[in-house]
């Protein structure tokens, strides 16, 4: 039946039915997951490494990846390096400043569809992610890592020049900022003492 046949075709990823719902005529949406757990014994590939199973062996290839740290999709801008093309392509939009995720309730636009779901939750004012040492809560899970240092007194953003160590990139930047300045400022003081033309 045309129901099974579409099913079929999400499930197994047929281009025309890749990034579609496939909206049945009879207006009930696709059953893609029984589908998918019927055809289980079709996940011939195997990982050596782990107990994933894959469908296709570029999928298994993909998924070997992770297993050893190889970044062979290099971007052209700067020094990062990605297991995945699909990550380069997404790390591009930083350079180029695309952002096609944008947001329905405002006029806000983000090069990643993470960032829109997390913009999202201002909109809603939900804040997920809560401190297990205290009330507050936060939209990010980022903040919440960032805010549970003040508890912890972890600090991993250390300075390679001196011993100083922070809980906070910016105030690891500032400090280098600042030992910048600090150097410059002696170096000119120490011109001025000996004589020499600055």
């Amino acid at each position: 039946d045309q129901r099974g046949i579409v099913s079929h075709l999400v499930a197994h990823g047929d281009e025309q039915f890749k990034s579609h719902h496939a909206f049945m005529s009879s207006g009930s949406w696709c059953k893609v997951p029984s589908n998918t757990q019927r055809h289980k014994s079709d996940k011939l590939f195997k990982c050596a490494l782990c107990p994933q199973a894959f469908a296709r062996n570029s999928d298994l290839r993909r998924h070997n990846q992770t297993h050893t740290d190889e970044k062979p999709f290099k971007c052209k801008l700067c020094p990062k390096a990605f297991a995945q093309n699909s990550y380069l392509r997404k790390h591009n939009q930083t350079h180029t400043g695309e952002k096609p995720f944008k947001c329905k309730l405002c006029s806000k636009a983000f090069s990643r569809s993470l960032d829109l779901r997390v913009h999202i939750l201002t909109h809603t004012g939900e804040k997920p992610f809560k401190c297990k040492f205290c009330p507050q809560a936060f939209a990010r899970n980022a903040d919440l890592r960032r805010h549970n240092r003040t508890h912890t007194g972890e600090k991993p953003f250390k300075c390679n020049p001196c011993p100083q160590a922070f809980a906070q990139n910016a105030h690891l930047k500032d400090h280098k900022h600042t030992l910048v300045i600090n150097h410059l400022s002696a170096s000119f003081t120490e011109k001025l003492l000996l004589g020499i033309q600055v």
